[in-house]
């Protein structure tokens, strides 16, 4: 088996960065992965207005507690690119529109986050906010996971609805070649060597309503969680797994099922 793409995807809910390689540490996730977010303003409770996230004291939250493609689809038209040598992000929104910005300091974090509000528009709640906490990811697990999904088990998926389903609706970091299609669910509580990194596959990834967006539409235009249980009785496509030896992965680096 072997890694054919490789993302990250800094701001949750916005577009995926395709890296080279990457350098994970013990418990941690792909650097600079699900970094930021457009936490809502409207939770209970939340008198600051801050969507429940409290930077001062991070917690994991619901995924709903953000922008984030469930409720938002139309994210998915907006560009991301985030610099993390100089710590900008560039947002380009399909008008044309353009934020640029620091994301790593409270005044561009106050811009960045007046613009997404901006497009958000009425499916903004409350007093939006945009964060970063050092060393908090905003992922949809309580642990800091790594995502994999089998290339072949995607193939088969699409073969058997007789539809293109672009595997950047799914969010993966790790694509992988090389395994039996769904082989990868039957993993859960076994090892893998990805390069140099060693991880546990902790549980299969049971997809949400997030799937139903085209990536390059921001259109519902399919319905994964309906489909996957159609055809296969569950709706799992994918393996999270937690970084127990940090190393470096990079595309074209081998992945061996070490235990079971």
């Amino acid at each position: 088996m072997r890694i054919e793409y490789l993302y990250r995807y800094p701001v949750k809910g916005l577009t995926a960065e395709a890296l080279e390689e990457a350098s994970l540490e013990p418990g941690g996730a792909i650097p600079w992965d699900r970094a930021f977010a457009l936490a809502q303003g409207d939770a209970r409770g939340d008198a600051g207005g801050t969507g429940g996230f409290d930077p001062a004291a991070p917690r994991w939250l619901p995924k709903t507690h953000f922008m984030c493609l469930m409720k938002n689809a139309a994210i998915a038209r907006l560009r991301a690119s985030f610099n993390p040598r100089t710590g900008e992000l560039l947002l380009r929104a399909p008008d044309g529109k353009v934020c640029v910005a620091d994301a790593l300091s409270p005044a561009g974090r106050e811009r960045i986050g007046a613009f997404l509000t901006g497009f958000l528009g009425a499916e903004a709640r409350g007093t939006p906010r945009f964060h970063h906490v050092p060393g908090h990811v905003f992922g949809d697990q309580r642990r800091k996971v790594v995502s994999f999904i089998n290339l072949a088990s995607l193939a088969d998926y699409e073969r058997r609805t007789g539809a293109a389903r672009e595997r950047m609706r799914f969010r993966a970091n790790v694509y992988f070649r090389g395994a039996p299609a769904w082989s990868e669910l039957d993993w859960v509580g076994a090892e893998l060597q990805a390069g140099s990194v060693r991880l546990s596959v902790l549980k299969r990834i049971a997809r949400c309503p997030a799937t139903e967006v085209n990536p390059a539409s921001g259109e519902r235009d399919a319905d994964p969680v309906a489909e996957l249980a159609a055809l296969y009785g569950h709706r799992d496509l994918g393996i999270h797994a937690e970084v127990i030896e940090g190393g470096r992965m990079a595309i074209g680096d081998a992945i061996e099922l070490l235990a079971g």
